[in-house]
């Protein structure tokens, strides 16, 4: 079952290789990584998704804690969490230009570049709304497509914000 891993880690050189080494090591698959600075400019926010048992997601994030860099841990419950990724996808326009931007419109996606024969668009949404934006626009012709991977949030009032570190790092 897909599971959703929010991190709080120290925003310095490395960390992701560390993080990503860990998973690497025990041989557990990443399906989406993203990562992004948090309100507190010191402190970056990793959203891991992978496929996993309950067991599996325990072990995960004990190994993540053993990490001197990480600060927090917590799996995101999928129910109850708001989940969005963007794509940017390039279609060959042609004549079909203006159909393509009402079809788009259909899917909240926006032009973001409409030079030459092609018309970029970008799309934020859950991976169902994404992926019939793909399949929609496969028939016109996708010259190109990036995804970003997953960010999360759990829904209500409860956050998993960090006000200073655990341990006691050396002025810069």
């Amino acid at each position: 079952m897909e599971q959703i891993i929010a991190i709080v880690v120290r925003n310095q050189p490395g960390v992701l290789m560390r993080v990503a080494g860990m998973f690497s090591r025990r041989g557990y698959n990443i399906d989406s990584l993203a990562v992004g600075t948090t309100e507190k400019p010191e402190f970056s926010r990793m959203t891991v998704t992978m496929d996993a048992d309950e067991a599996t997601i325990q072990q995960v994030c004990k190994q993540l804690e053993k990490l001197v860099e990480v600060e927090a841990v917590k799996v995101l419950p999928p129910d109850s969490s708001s989940k969005r990724s963007m794509i940017l996808l390039k279609v060959h326009a042609g004549e079909k230009r203006i159909e393509l931007l009402r079809l788009a419109e259909v899917f909240r996606a926006h032009a973001v570049d409409v030079k030459g024969s092609s018309l970029t668009f970008v799309a934020t949404g859950d991976e169902g709304k994404l992926r019939a934006l793909i399949q929609v626009m496969e028939p016109y012709g996708i010259l190109e497509m990036v995804q970003t991977g997953l960010v999360a949030l759990e829904r209500g009032d409860t956050s998993l914000r960090v006000e200073s570190s655990r341990f006691s790092w050396p002025r810069e």
